[in-house]
């Protein structure tokens, strides 16, 4: 089984289950998989003492009981953490607080899914991770089951330098804008994407992206178009009848039903 093996449309957990745990925890990943979800959607970081970690922000502020950079934390003090300790549905609960929720390291979540798919994007850039990120895959044995993604054109160029075509890559927001100045252009017939997937929101600003002619495009030239971040029912649905590739959820269990219901409708 590679990332890109059938079947599609593809279910990823955003964060894990991010609407129903704390954001990129064991116990997200963990329910995330419970829902029936292949595709494990996860940001990474480094300690001060180059320890990777599975977080989305800069700083540990908006999710841990903690304060501060995560590259400037040693990996005892972020191990630390309470991770769930801000999580809430409501606003008033806090069911995860104090229950010994902890920031993962990458090579945690790995072990913890021996089956699964993983869309790791690299969030930092400076001081640079991507050699030990894809260390620690290789070691793990899941190149072939991980999509590597990165926002910033620096740190994307810096995983295909150290990758090669062993592991498919995203895109980033400077190969997004290329694919779409080429559709607008129609000058698609001579464009070779360099990634694997558009990732992307339904739409920017005013802009809209997902479309039947982004759809087209995107699968006339071989790549695959995943939507972020999708929580209402009504429109996953949408998007699975416009023929998107794959849809990221915080709440993936919507987008395993909507797709059985589709397959059996």
């Amino acid at each position: 089984m590679s990332y890109l093996s059938p079947p599609r449309p593809r279910a990823f957990g955003h964060r894990g289950a991010a609407a129903l745990a704390p954001e990129n925890t064991l116990p997200s990943f963990a329910l995330a998989a419970a829902f029936g979800v292949e595709y494990l959607e996860l940001d990474v970081h480094a300690s001060s003492d180059g320890v990777i970690v599975v977080h989305h922000d800069d700083l540990v502020d908006r999710t841990t009981d903690g304060s501060g950079p995560v590259r400037q934390m040693a990996w005892r003090d972020l191990e630390s953490l309470d991770a769930g300790h801000r999580f809430t549905v409501d606003g008033k609960s806090f069911p995860y607080r104090g229950q010994g929720v902890r920031v993962p390291t990458l090579e945690a979540v790995l072990r913890a899914h021996p089956e699964g798919r993983f869309n790791i994007e690299i969030k930092q850039g400076d001081p640079p991770i991507v050699d030990e990120v894809v260390a620690i895959l290789r070691r793990a044995g899941v190149v072939e089951r991980t999509l590597l993604a990165a926002e910033h054109a620096s740190i994307m160029t810096a995983i295909r330098d150290a990758v090669g075509d062993e592991i498919v890559t995203g895109s980033s927001t400077e190969d997004v804008l290329a694919f779409f100045t080429r559709l607008e252009e129609g000058t698609l017939d001579s464009y070779h994407p360099p990634g694997v997937a558009l990732q992307i929101p339904t739409d920017f600003g005013d802009r809209v992206l997902v479309s039947p002619e982004s759809i087209a495009g995107a699968h006339a030239v071989g790549l695959e178009i995943h939507v972020w971040t999708i929580n209402q029912p009504e429109e996953i649905a949408r998007l699975l009848r416009l023929g998107v590739d794959g849809v990221m959820s915080d709440a993936p269990g919507l987008v395993t039903a909507a797709i059985a219901a589709r397959g059996s409708s």
